[in-house]
């Protein structure tokens, strides 16, 4: 796996409700449209992987890198063309999750809507369940 990509934001939902779907992980129009413009330049890659490892003063974070294969344990979530393949051991905590991409004057991020995460860390980018 080569290194992370892009930057990531974590965020706790509880003021508004995320409907469950049967994909593990739902993405935005927004997220769908950058998935295909970073993917457009790189045919040997079939789509994004997310995956966590621990980091941070909260505990997990999120990971985002380009991916060529699927290994046997990924879950995949195809959404309108784009293929994003969810590692064995952030599969639970990705549940209901919606995956958004964010742009502001300032700076431009994947940004993960979760309404499992129980708390994060002021900046954002670690969280615990």
């Amino acid at each position: 796996m080569s290194a992370s990509m892009v930057r990531a934001t974590v965020r706790a939902v509880s003021k508004r409700k995320i409907l469950p779907t049967r994909a593990a992980l739902t993405l935005t129009p927004s997220a769908v449209n950058k998935i295909r413009i970073l993917l457009q330049d790189k045919p040997e890659y079939i789509g994004l992987k997310v995956g966590v490892r621990t980091r941070g003063c909260n505990g997990l974070t999120y990971t985002l890198d380009y991916t060529k294969d699927r290994e046997k344990s990924d879950e995949e979530v195809l959404q309108d063309g784009v293929r994003v393949f969810i590692a064995k051991k952030a599969q639970l905590t990705l549940l209901g999750t919606e995956m958004d991409f964010v742009e502001s004057k300032l700076s431009s991020e994947f940004v993960f809507n979760n309404p499992n995460i129980k708390g994060t860390c002021g900046c954002g980018e670690s969280f615990n369940i």
